[in-house]
């Protein structure tokens, strides 16, 4: 039998799920466990949903806006919610909701949801004046769990944008050497991935030289879940510190950045974990594409700018602990912000969407009317 060339791709391998939900029940893989320990959780409701979020069970945007909008279908299974009144089930649904996007606040994917729904279900309502709270409901449940599987065929797209976005700029038949920061894959999503189904599409075509993959302190989302991912998937991936992210950048031959993002201001700017404003500039003075990869949920035309996007802020002990051990001193102020916001005119490459790959500027008009 003969031996692959170097750039033959890798077999695919079934993606790491960040949720498995089957119309009875609803789990998540627990990411605090991860790399040593594969453990799914059951989720009952929103409640659930909303602790399991903020403990940072549950992260990524994508993954978070499932997690509650499901858990949310599995209460109006059950029964949960006022009877016999479709308006006062529409509260419902958005009071329930709620509960999970006030968990993390940065995210804007769950809010963009609420409303989707909400609009849905008033717009039912308008056409239909005489529908009633259970066929409101259904419908409902219905809209919800499509979310799970339109996820990934929109991360699909955005992967298929992005590696041909990037392709473009390579020569030849050559291959990419890529930067990503975070975890922004399957673990963040419903089973593809954003930023990393960019690198898991050109990996696909045999087109990815290597991943560079960063820490992502003070939680080792990189470390811990990027890494994990990428060698379950067999692509060629080296962590880095990320305080080496600049001198990999400038040593190793790093053809784009590519990055998620949690919230998209109107006029691009992007909210993004903590350490990606710094990569933007790195890559800016090295001359390397930065690329943003994010569903157009995460795109906020309510909010103006990145001075308007909430940035939560995380618990002293993220810091000064780790696993449990103190490793700082007793008394040191800490500011531990989980993200920083990249300001449009940094992000060179383009912003990846599931509708093509923009200029910042060119969002409002791209994505206004979807």
């Amino acid at each position: 039998m003969s031996t692959p060339s170097p750039t033959t791709p890798a077999p695919p391998r079934s993606p790491l799920h960040s949720i498995l939900y089957d119309g009875v029940s609803l789990r998540y893989l627990n990411q605090r466990l991860l790399p040593t320990e594969l453990r799914y959780q059951t989720v009952l409701d929103a409640d659930g949903a909303a602790a399991a979020v903020a403990a940072m069970e549950v992260r990524g945007a994508p993954a978070i806006a499932l997690l509650g909008c499901l858990a949310v279908a599995l209460e109006l299974k059950g029964g949960r919610g006022p009877r016999g009144d479709p308006e006062a089930l529409v509260e419902f649904v958005e009071e329930r909701m709620g509960r999970v996007r006030d968990a993390r606040p940065t995210a804007v994917n769950v809010g963009r949801e609420t409303e989707r729904l909400k609009g849905e279900m008033r717009a039912w309502m308008d056409r239909e004046p005489a529908v009633s709270e259970g066929e409101l409901r259904d419908r409902a449940i219905a809209h919800l769990e499509a979310l799970l599987q339109k996820d990934v065929e929109d991360n699909r797209r955005i992967g298929s944008h992005g590696a041909r976005h990037i392709a473009q700029r390579l020569q030849g038949g050559s291959r990419a050497t890529l930067l990503s920061h975070c975890n922004t894959g399957s673990l963040a999503t419903a089973g593809y991935g954003t930023a990393l189904g960019v690198v898991r599409a050109l990996h696909s075509e045999g087109r990815v030289a290597r991943l560079l993959c960063t820490e992502t302190r003070p939680f080792l989302q990189g470390a811990r879940l990027t890494a994990l991912e990428m060698l379950h998937e067999g692509v060629p991936t080296t962590l880095i510190a990320d305080s080496a992210a600049a001198a990999a950048i400038r040593e190793r031959g790093v053809h784009a950045v590519v990055v998620g993002a949690d919230r998209i201001a109107a006029n691009g700017d992007t909210a993004n974990k903590i350490g990606t404003y710094s990569l933007a500039v790195a890559a800016l003075h090295h001359g390397v594409p930065f690329y943003v990869a994010a569903p157009s949920s995460s795109w906020d035309p309510n909010v103006p700018n990145g001075a308007s996007i909430p940035i939560e802020e995380r618990p002293e002990r993220e810091l000064t602990e780790l696993q449990g051990v103190r490793v700082a001193p007793h008394g040191i102020d800490v500011w531990n912000p989980a993200f920083d916001v990249t300001p449009h005119e940094l992000i060179t490459g383009g912003i990846v969407t599931e509708f093509g790959v923009f200029r910042p500027e060119e969002l409002r008009h791209a994505l206004g009317g979807r």
